[in-house]
């Protein structure tokens, strides 16, 4: 119970074939910026060591080594443009080199020994940053297999005054442990955070879409305010002119009823453009405000045909319980868009589910507000009850365009921006399995009752309306 987005066009789908082309978000730019910045710190590190500690290293194989990384950089830089994304074999080739330099480094340094030895992580780093999961994991593997390595095969540790300085082989396989485990946890980690950065992005992308929709909608005043002002003149010059026109033609004319018929139809369209010009002016009450019964049918009344076989019953009371309060009046709340948007996805979603019936149930009391979804159907799966809301978290079953079954076929985006658009007004979601017979799934919007009768300032031009709010809204 969780969506039902006919726009499979996503920014999801966008990324996986993305990923089919074997392109990644990582550019040419930021891997030779990062190599950089190892190469200068290296240079600096050895130099320090050797020079300002005295501490006696292979001060020619070191420095070579760091200058075929720089020797590198220059040759990518020349040869291709900094701004370029590279494809995934080439990016594994990139941090792979970056992985096996570093273990060059340390083999003649002391391997494992060598306190820098963490920094084998890095690479792994940036590749759960900005690759797909398989080059991580085959350039973690790279960088473990490095550290095994490194535990036997090395150079010994430089020391002061060119004495050894030998370390047990457990402590050796100590580092290897905490070398592991951080490729494994940090790798993890920033992959799990990046991958949660991405999801939420293309959510809210694709939400704005969705809203830009409603947005255009909203502009349809101006443009009738524009057409109002606009047709104005030419309507009154025709209606000038037929009056002309029938002031001299007699009524034994031939063209008189059709004189009568344009003078009529002209007053009658500048009658309609006057009714648009001030459209946006006039409040209209009726419109602009309605109680909790009326928001419950105008979100329930679009998915009533759609729902056969299922049955839909709505049930409006006022709330039982102390909280109740002896005359606890129906609550009436400010018309939004928002809110039945989102109250009309959660019915959908219900009846989409729903074996035989959707029971909906809005009730009140003089402190909250509360709408009550419940249908008899499977409830919601315990793996992912707990996600719902997140974007892309879906359970819809379906099948592929090539026939093949998938295991989930919505993106998950209508109960985020249902979700979104509610807590937006004030209300909090409660999501649950029924207990009791028949069971099923059991949505629960809850507002503070003093949230749901507020009166929000209109929108148009930023001029607030005194007492109640009359900004007009396009009908849901």
């Amino acid at each position: 119970m969780v969506d039902r987005s006919n726009s499979q066009t996503t920014p999801r789908a966008a990324s996986r074939d993305w990923l089919r082309r074997g392109e990644t978000r990582l550019r040419l730019q930021t891997i030779l910026r990062l190599r950089w910045f190892a190469v200068l710190g290296q240079s600096a590190t050895v130099l320090i060591v050797y020079w300002v500690l005295g501490i006696d290293l292979p001060i020619g194989a070191c420095l070579a080594v760091i200058s075929l990384s720089a020797w590198l950089n220059v040759a990518l830089r020349i040869r291709y443009p900094a701004s370029q994304r590279l494809r995934s074999n080439y990016a594994f080739l990139m941090l792979g080199y970056d992985v096996l330099q570093l273990g060059a480094l340390l083999f003649l340094t002391g391997g494992l020994e060598n306190p820098f030895a963490f920094l084998l992580i890095a690479p792994v780093t940036v590749s759960a940053s900005t690759l797909p999961p398989r080059i991580t994991v085959a350039l973690g593997g790279l960088a473990i297999l490095v550290a095994t390595l490194l535990t036997r095969y090395h150079l010994p540790l430089p020391w002061f005054h060119h004495s050894t300085f030998l370390l047990p082989l457990p402590y050796v396989l100590g580092i290897w442990t905490a070398v592991v485990l951080g490729i494994l946890f940090i790798g993890l980690y920033s992959w799990r955070t990046a991958e949660e950065a991405r999801r939420m992005a293309g959510a809210l992308a694709a939400a704005e879409l969705v809203l830009a929709r409603e947005q255009k909608l909203s502009a349809l005043d101006g443009l009738a305010a524009a057409a109002a002002h606009g047709l104005g003149t030419p309507l009154a010059t025709i209606a000038v002119v037929a009056k002309e026109l029938m002031r001299d033609a007699e009524a034994s004319d031939p063209h008189y009823d059709d004189l009568l018929l344009l003078r009529a139809q002209a007053e009658r369209c500048r009658a309609i453009l006057g009714d648009l010009a001030g459209m946006g002016e006039q409040p209209d009450f009726i419109v602009s405000r309605m109680p909790i019964s009326h928001l419950v049918e105008e979100a329930v009344a679009p998915h009533r045909l759609a729902a056969v076989p299922v049955q839909v019953e709505v049930k409006v009371a006022p709330a039982d319980g102390k909280d109740a309060g002896e005359r606890a009046a129906e609550p009436v709340m400010q018309r939004n868009p928002g809110v039945i948007y989102g109250l009309g996805n959660l019915v959908e979603n219900a009846i989409d589910f729903a074996s035989s019936k959707v029971e909906i149930k809005a009730s009140w009391s003089d402190g909250h507000v509360s709408i009550e979804i419940a249908d008899d159907g499977e409830g919601f799966p315990p793996h992912v009850l707990e996600q719902l809301g997140e974007p892309f978290v879906t359970t819809r079953p379906g099948h592929g365009g090539d026939g093949e079954t998938l295991e989930d076929v919505g993106m998950g985006l209508g109960f985020f921006i249902a979700k979104t658009l509610l807590e937006r007004s004030g209300a909090q979601l409660e999501l649950a399995n029924r207990t009791s017979p028949p069971g099923g799934a059991l949505v629960t919007v809850v507002w503070p009752r003093a949230r749901f009768e507020q009166v929000v300032e209109a929108r148009s031009e930023g001029r607030p309306h005194h007492g109640t709010a009359v900004h007009k809204a396009n009908p849901a």
